[in-house]
């Protein structure tokens, strides 16, 4: 699974870990690749480093976590390659890990870095050139767009999800990656506007301060179960109210 944002700093490894850890309570074998890590130097402590916390200590060999490139500034992937002076990631080499992984793993997560099409070389790759590198391997994949809650998200959400109709790649659904303690009218009326406009489901939110209030496995694997939908592995049903937990009170 692919799991990418309509842009930066919207709660991707956040919703990372929580389907990460809703598949480790259940006993799956989970992988988690990072194809591209900036803004982080050698030693610091990235994102797929934020997923290990998050999910707590698990069995041996029931989580591996991968990073195959890393970057110190905080930029998209090509330009921050190019200014280090290290190599790029491409397609083909995130198609390549993750199907190594698949090999042992029950479940593998791809984390995209910013939004779907952000370029990760100088021929401009993105994201959304994985799968085709995947089904070359004979594996298909699904994607997960995590997005925000509040206004604009509607035009940003549709165009993503324009953008990967146009490549034929499959959208699982939508996760409101920071659910607002007090949402808006616009938030509150984005819950039933955001599948419509993505043409799929809404599988979910998670509170926003879901990290800044110290998650830990226990609490994290709780917030997800009852905040993300079935088929991530939790229970919300998808009823028109706040996802986690409180009366929507949608009215045009």
């Amino acid at each position: 699974m692919l799991v990418t944002g309509t842009g930066t700093e919207i709660g991707k490894t956040v919703v990372t870990a929580a389907v990460a850890a809703l598949a480790l309570a259940e006993g799956r074998r989970v992988a988690v690749l990072k194809p591209a890590q900036t803004g982080v130097g050698e030693g610091e402590a990235g994102d797929v480093d934020e997923v290990r916390r998050l999910v707590g200590a698990v069995t041996s060999g029931q989580l591996t976590l991968s990073e195959l490139g890393r970057y110190p500034e905080p930029l998209a992937p090509a330009t921050a390659a190019a200014r280090s002076g290290l190599p790029p990631v491409d397609p083909g080499q995130v198609a390549k890990a993750a199907a190594r992984l698949a090999v042992d793993h029950d479940l593998v997560l791809v984390e995209g870095a910013g939004g779907l099409l952000v370029r990760y070389d100088e021929r401009g790759s993105t994201l959304a050139d994985v799968p085709a590198a995947l089904r070359e391997l004979g594996l298909d994949c699904t994607l997960l767009l995590v997005t925000t809650a509040g206004l604009g998200t509607l035009n940003t959400t549709a165009l993503t999800a324009e953008a990967l109709r146009a490549r034929g790649i499959p959208l699982l659904g939508l996760v409101i990656g920071a659910w607002p303690a007090e949402p808006d009218l616009a938030s509150r009326c984005n819950l039933a506007d955001l599948p419509l406009v993505a043409d799929a489901p809404l599988l979910g939110a998670l509170p926003a301060g879901l990290v800044r209030e110290g998650a830990n496995r226990v609490s994290l694997q709780a917030t997800a179960r009852s905040c993300l939908a079935p088929a991530l592995g939790g229970v919300w049903d998808g009823s028109p109210s706040d996802p986690v937990g409180q009366p929507a009170a949608i009215s045009r």
